[in-house]
């Protein structure tokens, strides 16, 4: 018989593709991957993955494991959430999956109101960019910034936040509108919304910092290296930095709120959504 745990740590190679991506969906080191396969395949007696210096496939034999064992993982999720949803009390862990800043800047600074409201909820708080799998219990409860559509999940536009241009206060005081200097997007972030909305103000002037982290062109912006476009709720809070107007229509962002069908009556996983709407609501 094949250990579960290894067979787990199989399937999400097979699925992520790389050891380091399998560790980050795990929660592991690459090396417990590493370790976890080589003793599934010492108790199948298959060589599974051939490995090489930079890359990792799996074997033939590897392939048809994968797609067996496959099935089995989405069971096992499902009797984990089949377990939780039969929990009847508002307590245990309930994990969030949000956008990094979003999750800091939003949702973080509000927790104590769901903490004293119930106590007994302990909450795992996950910024990540990527989107967690709510079905692979990933995560229980997940925002994003589109409308999801992952199967099994039921989903609620539960707000929107804006973005404007901001800078320090004495760049934006010396520098007329035709000098700006712009602070944006690496080529990660070219499609967002935010990013296409920038490039319509840049035109020919000159981007002097691109990066996908908001916190980074915070702290550029306050220090006067050109202006960013940041989400209201980030610039707005930030005194060293105001808005700067411009005659482009402004954009704004949608936030979606997700779960999977198994554990939308869970009373602990209830409570946490209904936070989460709270959070949006306007203050």
């Amino acid at each position: 018989m094949a250990d579960w745990e290894d067979l787990h740590h199989f399937v999400t190679l097979a699925r992520e593709g790389t050891l380091s991506a399998a560790a980050r969906t795990l929660g592991v080191d690459h090396a417990t991957v590493a370790r976890r396969v080589a003793a599934l395949e010492q108790s199948t007696g298959l060589k599974l993955v051939d490995r090489r210096a930079r890359t990792t496939s799996l074997t033939e034999d590897g392939k048809r494991i994968a797609a067996v064992a496959a099935p089995m993982e989405e069971a096992a999720f499902a009797v984990g959430r089949a377990a939780q949803a039969a929990k009847p009390g508002v307590d245990g862990e309930v994990s969030i999956s949000a956008p990094p800043n979003f999750a800091s800047s939003v949702i973080a600074p509000q927790l104590t109101l769901l903490r004293a409201q119930h106590p007994a909820i302990r909450i795992k708080l996950i910024g990540e960019k990527r989107q967690a799998s709510l079905g692979r219990r990933e995560a229980d409860v997940a925002l994003r910034l589109m409308r999801p559509v992952e199967a099994g999940l039921m989903v609620r536009k539960i707000g929107s936040f804006g973005f404007s241009l901001y800078g320090a206060a004495n760049y934006l005081e010396k520098t007329p509108a035709h000098a700006l200097s712009f602070i944006g997007y690496d080529a990660s972030m070219a499609d967002s919304p935010q990013e296409i909305w920038l490039r319509t103000i840049v035109g020919e002037r000159e981007v002097v910092l691109r990066t996908n982290d908001l916190e980074t062109q915070v702290s550029a912006a306050c220090a006067g290296l050109g202006v960013a476009a940041l989400p209201h709720y980030l610039g707005d809070s930030e005194p060293r930095l105001q808005r700067y107007a411009v005659p482009q229509k402004p954009i704004s962002r949608e936030v979606w709120l997700a779960v999977h069908r198994d554990l939308r009556q869970v009373p602990a996983v209830r409570a946490v959504m209904e936070f989460l709407v709270s959070c949006l609501r306007p203050q």
